[in-house]
């Protein structure tokens, strides 16, 4: 984040870039990248996952069940991994999260030997999501002393609730990106304590409106305003929690 902290709350740090098809998906590109970078990333395993699609037909949307497959590349300590799929490349880093001057350079070179093995024809998508974990001690919490972005309860309704999830989506650029912004509780491993998922995914979403070349610059820009808007979500009380360097 723009400040930093001692504790920080990022449990989970993402670059994904879906690329546009252009041919049939080879299946040798997991194997090339694979050559590329297992001195850094030498575990591998295949992760197989379902989901639901929708794609629009005459009269409405047509529900779909999409199968994806994904070939991961894992460091041996398993804090960061490479994930590649058709039309796809992920970057992933979970915890201790390295500062951001240590993972830019690490999603930019795996996004170059993508390029160089796939030839890929433009963008469909760019993601960078940070994912923070906030454990607030106490039986009776707040939120509003702790967040900036929490669920509004009208007044007339009982002031008191379980689990909550909220989700906003704020347009940037004309509408080319989107801030993606989810505060949602989740179970918490201590007693009398609250903990909550701030998720925060800046995305472009419309195909190709940034060019390979582009790349850089975008993923720089997003984390300006993955930053900034982590700072605007979040209370002085909540960064005590962190234990913010001076």
């Amino acid at each position: 984040m723009s400040k930093k902290y001692t504790s920080p709350p990022i449990i989970e740090v993402l670059c994904e870039f879906q690329f546009v098809p252009s041919q049939p998906w080879d299946f040798t590109i997991p194997g090339l990248l694979y050559e590329r970078i297992k001195d850094r990333f030498p575990k591998k395993q295949q992760q197989m996952s379902f989901g639901i699609g929708f794609e629009p037909k005459e009269g409405g949307l047509e529900q779909k069940v999409e199968l994806s497959q994904r070939i991961q590349f894992l460091r041996l300590d398993r804090t960061a991994l490479v994930q590649v799929g058709p039309d796809l490349l992920t970057v992933n880093h979970l915890q201790p999260y390295p500062t951001w001057d240590k993972f830019r350079p690490l999603v930019l070179e795996n996004l170059r030997i993508y390029q160089e093995i796939s030839n890929p024809k433009g963008f469909k998508r760019i993601g960078l999501r940070y994912i923070n974990k906030m454990e607030i001690p106490g039986k009776s919490i707040e939120l509003a002393e702790y967040f900036n972005f929490y669920p509004f309860i009208p007044s007339d309704l009982p002031q008191v609730y379980g689990a909550f999830s909220i989700r906003v989506e704020v347009p940037y650029e004309e509408g080319r990106d989107r801030l993606l912004m989810t505060l949602g509780s989740t179970i918490s491993e201590k007693p009398d304590t609250l903990s909550c998922i701030l998720d925060l995914d800046y995305v472009m979403t419309t195909p190709e409106k940034v060019s390979l070349e582009q790349a850089t610059n975008w993923v720089e820009r997003a984390h300006t305003i993955v930053e900034e808007a982590f700072e605007v979500c979040v209370t002085d009380k909540c960064r005590n929690l962190f234990q913010e360097e001076k």
